[in-house]
Order: structure tokens, then sequence, then C-alpha cells
């Protein structure tokens, strides 16, 4: 019998699913959807939810764009993602690792400035100081000036749009480093939310 071993590729993912509160959602997702260049990523949505994969940062690049510009429409809009490297067979689309660096939607214009929330929560799999690379990621985004403080399950972000999800990114980027042979983070994102900013 073989036994799953987590992959060695180096391809990234996220799976999906983004909520604008509106009888417009239709339209806001798929024009979010349609505004964004995805020339870089390996994409594919379903009634449920999207998943992209290629290099983080593209990874990354698009996840941002999307939300932005679904965020723009001026609704309470929330993301929620899971990213995800070393998953045992993840090899399909790994084509999309010879693209280069640039990023395609790097400007989100004045989108960059919504105020977000955000509650994430970092899985490094497979490494036995796993708390160790958690809480050198939340040190990173206290640095940033990014965090919020501590939830149960869950870390807290608040800033711009464009902040929050470079601490998302600066903590998945840096937690890959670690000796960890599967890495998975969670994200829900929000923005315009009519709900008070709860005190972590």
């Amino acid at each position: 019998m073989n036994e799953l071993v987590c992959g060695t590729s180096r391809i990234v993912g996220c799976r999906f699913s983004v909520f604008p509160m509106t009888d417009r959602f239709v339209e806001v997702i798929t024009e979010a959807l349609r505004s964004v260049d995805t020339e870089k990523v390996w994409i594919q949505t379903d009634d449920v939810s999207t998943c992209i994969r290629g290099r983080a940062e593209h990874v990354f690049d698009v996840t941002r764009a999307i939300f932005a510009h679904a965020a723009a429409s001026g609704v309470h809009t929330v993301f929620n993602g899971t990213y995800s490297i070393g998953c045992p067979g993840d090899t399909d689309a790994d084509a999309y690792m010879d693209e280069d660096s640039t990023r395609l939607n790097h400007d989100i214009g004045e989108r960059a400035d919504i105020e977000t929330a955000c509650q994430f929560a970092l899985y490094p799999m497979g490494n036995a100081n796993y708390m160790d690379v958690i809480y050198a990621e939340v040190d990173r985004a206290k640095t940033a000036g990014t965090f919020g403080g501590s939830v149960h399950y869950a870390s807290r972000l608040d800033g711009s749009l464009s902040r929050v999800f470079g601490s998302l990114e600066d903590a998945f980027q840096h937690a890959i480093q670690s000796d960890s042979s599967h890495l998975v983070m969670t994200a829900v994102v929000s923005a315009h939310s009519p709900s008070p900013k709860s005190k972590a």
C-alpha cells in the first residue's frame, strides 16, 4: 500500500469564495472576476468557490485584486480563502511555475485603501515547532502595524486592503521557509462591515 506523503511541488493554491452582501451579488462577483488579469495562474470557478494555482506571488496578486474589485462595490464584502502549498499529489498546473515574477494586478488604485479586517490562521504541518512558526508571523504582523490581537482559533489583522493582504502574503511566504512539509493558511477578510469593530 502506498502511503501518502506531502508533495514536493512549490505550486501554491487558494480556494476561495467572495460574498458581497447585496442582491446584486452575481453581478459584483462576475465583474470582479472579469476585471482581474489571471493570465499567470490556473483558475477554475464552480458553483461553490474559485480555485487558483501558480507561483505564490501571483496567487496573492490575483486573490487581492478580486477582493479589491468586489469590495469597491461599497457593500459589505467578505473573502473566505484557504491557501496551501505542499499538498500531497499537488502537481496539476505546474506549467504556471514557469511564469516570471512580474505581477499583473499590482496597481489596484484607490481600492488598495479600502479599510479591512481579517482573521487568519497558519497551519505548518509536519513541523514539531509549529507554534514557533506561528508566533514568528504574529510578530511580523505586529512589526508591520497590522496585528489586531488574538481571537479564538485565529489572529486578527486590521488596516487598508493592501496592507492586510501584504501581511497575509508575508506570513505565508516566510512560513513556507520553515521546516514544514505542508503549509495551510486560512483567511477571512471583511470590508464595509456594518458591525462595530470588535476589541481584541
